[in-house]
């Protein structure tokens, strides 16, 4: 459904909708609100909520607001009319006609303004952060669908990032807009990104995977058979989980960090790359860097000790799907028991690296301990790494940067929604 409310009153019910919107702002913060430009400035200032302005009544404004709700862009219309006035209002019986063809609330007194606003109050409100960039489906396509299967059943604000809007921002918007539900729509690094800025909120983060790998939603259980639908399925249940987060030198961890290897892979899976093969994209760039990676020195920093190691790859994982083979030390990474599971790997050759991460999957499936004196796994809530030489350090999905690197748990740090099978330990 919209997310816009229209307010309008005639001037001897100024006052009226002036005390309505002080009652319920609250309700009415969480929602675009759109009036004509004298009722406006009355709401603005009373309650300093923020009122799109149109037209005054008597050069448009009201047949301004009827053509929006012609468009589909209004939830609901309040206007507070002066029964001796509507008697010679034809924007009045316009206005009514509109909402009666397009089946839009309208209330006209303060007793059903209540009423809709308490109804209001009731509903869900939800914030898409929209990618059109991540992945390889048609975005206005996968945008015109999650619209159709979650504005019959939610209010559904939609914001789309450009290289100019960082997807932060705009979970900041939705967060002061009072959200319920913040949805990330695009590939993990969008995900990390919004479910970054939603630690500690105890906002629920809604996952629509349209990336390549969508390694979190995997971890998450959302079917890869028609991955919007389920996705939006999950959504509407309503099913919430907390489970920890992480930070890796300041960025947001929700899945992992990869040093050395994987770093290597994701650099080498170009954006062609990937666009033409997908996810087979990470496979023939990780065959290519098997011949191309060199063992380097690494001390890790936990617990108040320092660990010496030689490594071909590091993972520090706070989650991860049975995919993330190089995460797999203890055959599974624990989602909520405040520890980040660190797995150190080494390999003599390509066919020992093959042999190990096939055992490594083998691991994760069965969910057991892997058995090989080239891997390495401990759990930790803090760890610093430094490699020598340094190693370019990847996290969830994007490269940001070289070792050092210092990652912190953050037990219990998000509330994802899931589907009724997931299980977080």
């Amino acid at each position: 459904m919209p997310s816009t409310i229209a307010l309008i009153a005639h001037d001897s019910r100024k006052d009226d909708i002036v005390r309505f919107a002080f009652d319920y702002a609250p309700t009415l913060s969480r929602y675009h609100l759109i009036a004509t430009a004298k009722t406006a400035d009355v709401i603005q200032a009373a309650t300093g909520l923020p009122v799109e302005q149109k037209l005054t009544g008597s050069l448009g404004g009201v047949i301004q607001i009827a053509a929006e709700v012609a468009s589909g862009n209004v939830l609901a219309v309040i206007f507070l009319v002066d029964p001796l006035a509507a008697q010679t209002e034809p924007k009045l019986d316009t206005l009514l006609h509109i909402c009666n063809v397009h089946n839009v609330a309208l209330a006209t007194n303060l007793a059903t303004a209540s009423a809709l606003a308490t109804r209001l109050a009731k509903t869900r409100v939800a914030h898409l952060i929209f990618n059109p960039v991540a992945g390889q489906r048609n975005a206005q396509q996968d945008l015109s669908l999650i619209r159709q299967l979650l504005e019959p059943h939610l209010s559904l604000r939609i914001h789309q990032t450009t290289p100019e809007v960082n997807p932060e921002e705009l979970v900041k918007t939705a967060i002061s807009s009072g959200a319920d539900i913040v949805i990330a729509a695009g590939g993990d690094g969008t995900v990390s990104t919004v479910a970054g800025a939603l630690i500690g909120t105890g906002i629920s983060l809604g996952i629509i995977p349209r990336g390549t790998a969508n390694a979190f939603a995997v971890a998450l259980g959302i079917p890869g058979l028609l991955p919007i639908r389920n996705a939006c399925e999950v959504i509407l249940a309503e099913q919430s989980q907390t489970i920890d987060a992480a930070c890796c030198n300041g960025f947001p961890l929700i899945l992992l960090a990869g040093i050395g290897y994987e770093a290597a892979v994701v650099e080498n899976a170009s954006r062609e790359l990937k666009d033409r093969w997908g996810t087979l994209a990470y496979l023939m760039a990780g065959w290519q860097t098997i011949d191309e990676q060199q063992l380097f020195d690494i001390d890790i920093e936990a617990e108040g000790n320092i660990y010496q190691f030689q490594a071909g790859a590091i993972t520090i994982a706070n989650a991860a799907p049975p995919t993330s083979v190089l995460a797999q030390g203890a055959g599974q990474v624990i989602w909520d028991d405040g520890l980040l599971d660190v797995t150190i790997v080494t390999a003599q050759n390509k066919l020992h690296a093959v042999t190990t991460m096939l055992k490594m999957l083998g691991a994760a499936i069965a969910k057991t301990q892997v058995n090989q004196q080239n891997v390495i796994h401990g759990r930790t809530h803090r760890l610093k790494v430094t490699a020598n030489p340094p190693q370019k350090v990847v996290v969830d999905g994007e490269i940001v940067g070289t070792t050092p690197v210092e990652v912190e748990c953050i037990p219990s740090g998000l509330t994802v929604l899931v589907p009724k099978s997931f299980s977080a330990s």
